[in-house]
């Protein structure tokens, strides 16, 4: 059951396929130099709720909801003039791309992470002592070409009220948007690997592709905007954010609670160890965990309840949490037994995926080296399976030959990229499988490579640790914005729509490179202008900090306690092999691996009560009501999600208007 063959003689899913129209390569291309624009300006400048940052983007939803209203317009002057469902589809899909590279969690946070550090170097935490050393002048502009120290520069990135001085970033900016487009090229060409396998022969759920579906649906019986149930689910959601948002500019409106801090009520040992346990609702992630499976929903939260109990376990054996060591990376939300067994769990959970998938990826090799036919399913992929093998490894090669030249140690460097290959592998089945909103990991590679190998190896000598620190500040620790998702959900909406993914893949590549440059203009222009220390937190303050703490951490030359980190990474690794074995041969086993991976990040503090709600919901309604009023309630969720989304939009709107910070619908 672990290995699905593959059929021989597959036959084309697509039959004839509509065209990539001008005006929806015009539209798409506008949208892409919008969102470069106003996500900056919300995400960085503002702090407010994201347009992106997510994997059902509101702002693609947004684009998408206008595009709906549009059409109501034209259907009455001109039916002839309304945009076709695979149209607003493509529009949609090249918003997946355009709404998550400019903002948060995206690749652009390399800007800050060059120069922050740089800036809260201190005589105290001696930073400057091996970043300047350390770091190339085409890396950061904070050095000048003969390696000294740009204070000017540094100062005025911080403080505003300066224009750009573009004379000193185009070298740094010209090498990072080399490299990150090469990230961006191996994503893609990974993305069309793994498409057939993952959306046709293990036949993954993709529900976050749900709503826009159901939006665009004109010939469901009844469509999904003429369903009461639609409405209620939409005014629900539209109520309460709409009290709340008037609560916050109008504090005597009321507003409507939706978070509970647990923690106070566990105050008495040895349920205090816990830690943060919110009972937080959030109206699209309830929405969208009804259209999950009962499993996947289920150990979502449970396993985010068995990892909390870890700690009331330790503690009862005479390991008092507050006593056990607390990796940097983790952030205060879980100790290194925990997130050594997480790490665990990512890797083996990849390796697995790739061996459920080997048949097919078998014959990608073969295609490539060219000892197989192509098969006639090919055609229809977004690049022929040898362009984009081969594309992978040129790829990958440059991004690894880049991060050498910045002086990270090639061992190292290669550890930090199969690590990353490993997450990102892992979070995209989050995404597609699980139908996780939004994203994060809760490690990153340096410093668990460090707690596994020791710091006395020269990986870890300073010319190679404080630019890996740097690279990983900058790509791996907030994938927030990983396009990894995006790429295989826009080719298996589009393959399923008989949209034609050649000319959808170069329409998307224009996108995200737009959306890139015109992001990375508008937030230099927005940081030079306020200044850093007005910016949100994590562009100006702390998360520009990080990379130096983990340099330090690096250098400091500590010995971990290497046996008890290989024995958690052993346990998560084992449990993830005994989930998925169980998974085989029990039908009735209602645990999945995806619940071990994310058990302890952040999104899971923030999401794991709400996921309960949507499983809850469904559970009741099949044991009570049976598939039938499941269906006939989905409506409801989607609603919900829909109107939640709307007042996304509708209070950023006014939030910008007003100047308005720090409004957050859903927290970051």
């Amino acid at each position: 059951m672990l290995s699905p063959t593959i059929s021989q003689n597959e036959k084309p899913a697509i039959g004839t396929q509509k065209r990539v129209t001008l005006r929806v390569v015009f539209l798409s291309l506008l949208l892409a130099a919008f969102f470069g624009w106003v996500n900056p300006l919300i995400d960085y400048k503002l702090s407010n709720t994201y347009l992106g940052a997510m994997h059902l983007p509101p702002g693609a939803l947004g684009a998408l909801l206008i595009l709906l209203l549009i059409n109501g317009a034209l259907y009455l002057l001109s039916p002839r003039l309304r945009f076709s469902r695979e149209e607003l589809l493509t529009v949609f899909i090249t918003g997946l791309f355009s709404c998550l590279v400019p903002g948060r969690g995206g690749e652009n946070f390399f800007v800050s992470c060059i120069i922050g550090p740089f800036y809260y170097a201190t005589p105290e935490n001696k930073w400057m002592q091996f970043l300047a050393p350390n770091l190339k002048p085409w890396f950061t502009p904070a050095l000048a070409p003969d390696g000294s120290v740009n204070t000017k520069l540094i100062e005025a990135f911080f403080n505003g009220r300066e224009a750009v001085p573009w004379q000193f970033w185009l070298v740094p900016l010209i090498s990072w948007t080399i490299f990150i487009f090469a990230l961006y090229s191996m994503l893609a060409c990974l993305a069309v690997m793994l498409r057939a396998q993952w959306a046709e022969h293990e036949a993954l759920a993709f529900p976050l592709l749900r709503l826009p579906l159901e939006m665009t649906d004109t010939e469901a019986k009844p469509r999904f905007f003429r369903n009461s149930l639609t409405w209620i689910g939409f005014g629900i959601a539209v109520w309460i954010q709409l009290l709340n948002g008037l609560n916050t500019y109008f504090p005597e409106v009321p507003s409507v609670p939706l978070v509970l801090d647990g923690a106070k009520y566990f105050s008495e040992p040895p349920l205090s160890q816990v830690g943060p346990l919110a009972f937080r609702v959030l109206p699209i992630a309830v929405g969208i965990s009804y259209l999950l499976s009962s499993e996947i929903a289920f150990s979502f939260w449970v396993f985010y309840l068995l990892h909390k109990s870890e700690y009331v376990i330790a503690y009862q054996l005479g390991f008092p949490p507050a006593s056990l060591p607390e990796p940097v990376w983790t952030r205060g939300f879980s100790k290194a037994f925990i997130s050594f067994q997480q790490i665990g769990a990512f890797w083996m959970y990849a390796a697995i995926v790739l061996w459920i998938g080997r048949a097919h990826l078998t014959h990608v090799f073969r295609r490539a080296i060219g000892r197989d036919k192509a098969r006639a399913n090919e055609a229809h992929e977004p690049l022929s399976y040898p362009v984009a093998f081969w594309g992978f490894v040129a790829a990958s090669l440059l991004v690894l030959g880049w991060t050498i030249a910045a002086g990270v140690h090639p061992l190292l460097a290669l550890a930090m990229w199969a690590t990353y290959f490993v997450i990102v592998v892992c979070l995209t089945r989050v995404v597609v499988e699980g139908g996780f909103l939004y994203i994060n990991h809760g490690w990153s590679p340096l410093l668990p490579l460090a707690n596994l190998f020791g710091t006395g190896a020269a990986w870890f000598a300073p010319h190679s640790a404080v630019p890996a620190a740097i690279i990983q500040g900058a790509t791996m620790i907030d994938l927030k914005g990983l396009l990894l998702p995006s790429f295989l959900q826009g080719f298996k909406l589009a393959r399923d729509r008989n949209i034609p993914l050649r000319p959808l893949l170069a329409l998307v590549a224009a996108c995200i490179a737009i959306s890139f440059l015109v992001g990375i203009s508008t937030s230099l222009r927005l940081t030079y202008d306020a200044g850093g220390l007005q910016m949100n937190k994590w562009w100006g303050q702390a998360g520009i900090q990080d990379p130096a703490r983990n340099a330090k951490e690096l250098l400091s030359g500590t010995q971990p306690s290497l046996l008890a980190n290989w024995f958690w990474l052993g346990v998560g690794s084992v449990m993830t092999w005994l989930l998925f074995i169980a998974r085989a041969r029990f039908s009735w086993f209602p645990l999945h691996p995806l619940g071990y991976l994310m058990w302890s990040p952040f999104v899971m503090y923030v999401m794991w009560f709400s996921i309960f709600l949507g499983w809850l919901a469904k559970v009741l309604i099949l044991r009570f009501g049976g598939g039938e009023s499941y269906r006939r309630a989905m409506p409801l969720f989607l609603g919900l999600a829909l109107g939640d989304v709307t007042m996304i939009l509708f209070w950023n709107a006014i939030d910008i208007w007003q100047g308005r910070t720090g409004h957050q619908l859903m927290p970051g």
